[in-house]
Formats: C-alpha cells, structure tokens, sequence
C-alpha cells in the first residue's frame, strides 16, 4: 500500500473484517439517503434563482440589471442579498456542524440524523409559503441546521457500520445520494420553471427528501461504536451482529470496541483539547485541508449556480435549467466509478487522476471564454461553443465525482480514533460549511470582475491540492478504524508527530 509521496507499507489486517449482508447493504443506503437535503438543495437554489417569478418577488433588481441593454454577461446576476439567499444555509450549516459534535456524542449518530431531517423538514415548508425575504432567509437557516446534523452524523455513521475491506464503498453512498437530489432538483426546476408559483413548488418539495430520509433514519440501529460510547454494550452487540451476520462471531470486534471507549473515556478530556495534541497534528490537519480544497475544486459553486452560469454563457433558460440536469447525471454516473474503485485501487489513486481531471477542464474553459467572449465579457458567445463549455464542464464533474467529491466525506470519517471521532468530523464538516459560505457569498462578485480568470483561479486550487494530496495523505483503503494510526506512524512526514 503505497503511503504518502514516498515508499510504501503494509497495513494491518483485521481478524473481524465481516462480510457484506444484506442487513449492512440496507442500512447503509438509508443513512446515506440523508445526502438527498443537502443535494436537493444545492440544485434547487440555484435553479429557482434563474425563475422570473421568484426574482421578481424577491430580487427585481436582478431582473432590471438583466434588462440593461449592455449588460456584461458575467454580471448580470452579481447581487448580495441574492447570494445571501443562498449562503445564508452555509452559515447555519457551520454553527450547526460545531453543536452536532457534542450532540452525536450525547444522543447517537442516527438520532443526530433524525433531528437534522426534521429541523429540514421545517424549513423547507416556511421557504415554500415565503411572503418576503426575511422569512426565506429563516427557512434557509433552518435548512443549513438541518444540513449540519446530517452531514456530520451521516459520514461517521457509514464508516463506523461498513466491513472495513469495503468502507470507501459504502461511504460513496452518501455522494451519491447527494447527487441525486442534485439531479431531482433540476428536474424539477425545469418543470416547474414556467409556472408563476413554481418557485413555491420547488422550494417546499425538499418535505419530501426531508421525510423520506428522516423516516429511513428512525427505522435503522445506531452504530455499535456509538451505542458503546453511550454504555449500551448489548444494544451494540445486536446492532453487531445484524450487519456483520447472525453466523458471525462479533465477540472479538466487540471487545476491540469497547477497550478504544474505555480509552476513550479514561482520558476524560475534552475532545477539542485532545484533538489540538501534537499525536493528532495529522488528523487535524486533514480534517481542515480536505474539506477546505474540496470546495476550492469549485464543484458546489458551479452545481449552486449552474443554470445562471449557462445562461450567462448562451444557453436560454430552459437550455440552461437542460444543461444543469446533464452536468448532474455525469456526476451521478461518476461517483458510482468510484464506489466500484476506491476500495481496489485506493483513494490516492482517485484524487490525483480527478485533480489532474479537474484541473485541465478549467483551464479548458477559461481559455475558451476569453477566446470567444473578449477579455471584457461583453462579446456574445456562439451556441456551439456554449456545447463546447458544457462538454468540459461534465468532464469536470466527472472527474470530481469520482474524487473528490465522494473521498472528502470518507477521508475524514475513518482516519480518527474514536474518543475525538465526533469532533474531527464536526470540525470537518464546519471547514466545509465556511469555505463554502465565503465562495458563495462572492462567486457572483468574482465571476463578474476576475470574468473567465475565475476558473483559472479554481484551476490555480486544484493544482496546488493534488500536489498535497501526492506529497502528505497516506493510503487508508482496507485498514480497520482502530488500527489506523499505523498509516500515521509510517507516513515519510507525519511519523514525526505520530506517538508509537
């Protein structure tokens, strides 16, 4: 197994690798469902902020800079309260993540889970009845909320319950999920586009992602780690054996559990101390970088803002709502590639071959707007070029979707001990939450001053994370939970830090 930039060891392999069962299978899929909020809304934001209805409610601004005759075409949707609109979710999705740390570790992963669909489900029903946009941007603070729970208990969730041998697997599901209700909201947005209630419809059907996964998550068990962490010990030895196999001796695992809770539990400090120890240097430091570079791939910018960026590009309204349900398919075909692979050929392998991907793509499309729009914007771009934009765009996502989309929730979920598993995933999921407010919150401003140099911008990111990701992450693929420090402690790096 190859680690870090340099050389290579060979993980332990665990006596308790377990089987794939049925009962594992099914659990799984409905954690990961919780992905459907958090994919439903990046796809419908962005798709209901090109309705005319909705921006004329809302935003009329919007609609009377569109109307100016020599309006740039990289600015015609550069407004701050419109950003707000949908950062406002981040923001909420950040303190959300913070709290969700202390609360996975009180009340479990599922039921973290539970809580975030229904605080989902309430806000989606205010944003469908919104009167006015203060009341749309409370619904999206109880969205971000929602999105925070889930997106913090889900990952640990799909790590702590998959056989180790095919972890990365199952926890693609989550990305997976995501994508689908990325591909259903634009789905729906195209078909609700021309109705002047549309917008309303868009909006208050995420109760139904929001039901189903929260339904799903009220009739699965909780993790085993998670019920030990509690004092449940014969609550997780049924939970064990449910998914490992009623045939399956679960005792050793079981014992392998409860003596890293005892651990845990002896030390009795607190989690965002211990994580802050110089043993945990590497942790912490993935825990940030991974998360922050994901979003700096530019990934949910483009997904949030798909159908503006293809119409600012040439596409007409519904060409572009046509253009963003592509882009979505191709990202949802793409993180199946990856459940198939990431468990025979590594995760290295995937973020350097997607990064490279990546990093092509944009580089693709910056010269060929500012090839055919003019360094100034205002030149208009031919229909086969727009084709020629979306083309690189889908193998953009791709690339992603089988990278760095999927391997920014896996990373961080496995590699941690489980006395500061909770926080690690917190702090991670809070990185995300961040990085993507600020990018969001300016991305309309940058597309309309940096014009095409925004995505040689994302380029300049992609390139600087793949070489991160070649020189300082050790393979993790098939090593269990417990025994992953040994990664740390033969890393060319890291060891430095990594106590024996």
């Amino acid at each position: 197994m190859a680690v870090g930039g340099f050389g290579g060891v060979d993980g332990p392999v665990s006596s308790f690798n377990g089987k794939i069962t049925a009962s594992v299978v099914v659990t799984c899929i409905v954690a990961a469902s919780s992905g459907l909020i958090f994919g439903y809304d990046i796809g419908i934001s962005g798709g209901v902020t090109t309705m005319q209805p909705f921006l004329q409610k809302f935003f009329p601004s919007v609609l009377r800079k569109a109307a100016e005759a020599k309006t740039n075409i990289y600015c015609v949707y550069d407004s701050q309260v419109l950003t707000s609109f949908t950062s406002s979710l981040y923001i909420a999705g950040l303190a959300a993540s913070l709290v969700a740390s202390r609360l996975t570790a009180a009340i479990g992963r599922r039921n973290t889970m539970v809580l975030g669909g229904l605080t989902f489900l309430a806000g989606a029903a205010i944003n469908g009845g919104a009167a006015n946009v203060a009341m749309l941007i409370f619904g999206r603070i109880l969205l971000g909320f929602g999105v925070g729970f889930t997106n913090q208990a889900t990952p640990v969730y799909l790590s702590e319950v998959a056989p180790p041998r095919w972890r990365g697997a199952f926890n693609t599901g989550f990305q997976f999920f995501i994508g689908i209700g990325v591909v259903a909201a634009n789905c729906i947005n195209y078909g609700t586009a021309k109705r002047s209630w549309g917008w309303r419809l868009s909006l208050g059907l995420a109760v139904v992602p929001a039901a189903i996964m929260t339904i799903g998550a009220l009739l699965i068990s909780d993790t085993p780690s998670s019920l030990i962490e509690r004092g449940k010990v014969e609550q997780a030895r049924h939970s064990l054996r449910k998914v490992r196999g009623k045939d399956c001796d679960v005792e050793a695992e079981l014992a392998e559990l409860k003596k890293a809770s005892d651990v845990a539990n002896e030390a009795k400090r607190e989690p965002f101390v211990t994580i802050f120890q110089r043993q945990y240097r590497p942790h912490l430091v993935m825990s940030i970088a991974i998360p922050f570079f994901q979003q700096l791939t530019g990934i949910n910018i483009i997904a949030f803002y798909a159908p503006v960026l293809f119409q600012s590009v040439g596409f007409g309204n519904d060409s572009a709502l046509i253009a963003a349900i592509i882009l979505g398919l191709v990202n949802l075909a793409s993180i199946l590639v990856s459940t198939g692979v990431v468990d025979r050929f590594g995760r290295r392998f995937l973020f350097l071959e997607g990064g490279i991907q990546m990093f092509v793509c944009q580089v693709g499309v910056a010269v060929l707007l500012a090839v055919t729009t003019g360094v100034s914007g205002t030149k208009e771009i031919s229909k086969g070029y727009a084709i020629l934009v979306l083309v690189l765009m889908c193998i953009y996502a791709a690339g992603f979707g089988w990278s760095w989309g999927p391997l920014s929730w896996l990373i961080p979920s496995e590699i941690f001990p489980i006395k500061i598993r909770s926080t690690g995933q917190s702090i991670s999921v809070a990185v995300n939450f961040a990085t993507t407010f600020v990018l969001s919150q300016t991305f309309l401003t940058m597309l309309c001053h940096f014009k095409y140099g925004t995505f040689l911008f994302y380029a300049a990111w992609i390139a600087s994370m793949t070489i991160f990701v070649a020189l300082f992450l050790p393979e993790t693929k098939g090593i269990p939970l417990d025994s992953m420090n040994s990664v740390w402690e033969k890393h060319w790096y890291w060891r430095r830090f990594v106590s024996g």
